[in-house]
């Protein structure tokens, strides 16, 4: 059985190539455009991980984190933030939500799938 990524970005490009990325390596790939979207995606089916971006626009990817920790059933699933955002602060913000992994923009498809596949389990 597949397993189910996430992506959450504002986007469209980096929501294509993380895509193709992950679908070409066997996952399956749900889209949201940002948090807001993202939450309503999360309907109680199971999500292998996520791959958030940070600034996106009606509700930021550390909130989005933080609100997506609270449901019981994604309370445990995996979080990689990808951003340009490098600073500290925001890299603490992230894993204060709940994020485990940082991958800074741009990256290569190789990085995401390695950083993919230690946080997802066979």
């Amino acid at each position: 059985m597949s397993k189910t990524i996430l992506i959450v970005d504002d986007s469209i490009s980096i929501r294509q190539v993380v895509g193709i990325a992950l679908k070409g390596a066997g996952y399956d790939v749900i889209d949201a455009v940002d948090g807001k979207d993202a939450l309503t995606k999360l309907t109680g089916q199971k999500i292998n991980l996520v791959i958030s971006d940070v600034n996106m626009p009606n509700m930021d990817g550390i909130t989005f984190v933080t609100e997506m920790k609270k449901l019981p059933a994604y309370r445990f699933t995996p979080v990689i933030m990808l951003t340009t955002e490098g600073a500290d602060e925001k890299k603490m913000a992230g894993k204060a939500a709940g994020a485990k992994a940082w991958v800074i923009k741009p990256f290569k498809a190789e990085q995401m799938l390695d950083a993919v596949s230690k946080l997802i389990l066979p």
